[in-house]
């Protein structure tokens, strides 16, 4: 599964760091928007694409609330999967800090 994810579109990422709280679709749509300050805007039908496969392969549950929304769920191999992102997006910008003087002119 880790091969299958990481690394992880920015979709893929994005959606699963906005699972930090159960959500619905249109909640993950307004909390990505909101924590790239707009820069990403993420389409329905890219979200719930993505939300069909993370779900099928037991990324996130999906339930619905008492109004019967649905509302998804990250899961603990979700959940190992996003940290694994993050570990490797840190040793990312660790590096980069490190060579970006020799990349400017």
């Amino acid at each position: 599964m880790l091969k299958k994810y990481v690394p992880m579109t920015e979709t893929a990422f994005y959606i699963l760091l906005s699972l930090n709280e159960p959500r619905h679709g249109y909640g993950i749509v307004k909390h990505v928007e909101e924590i790239t300050a707009g820069r990403l805007r993420l389409g329905s039908g890219t979200v719930y694409g993505t939300l069909t496969k993370m779900q099928k392969d037991g990324v996130i549950v999906v339930f619905a609330d008492e109004h019967r929304k649905t509302l998804y769920e990250i899961t603990d191999i979700g959940k190992q999967l996003i940290n694994e992102e993050i570990k490797r997006i840190k040793e990312l910008y660790k590096n980069a800090a490190v060579y970006e003087e020799d990349f400017k002119r």
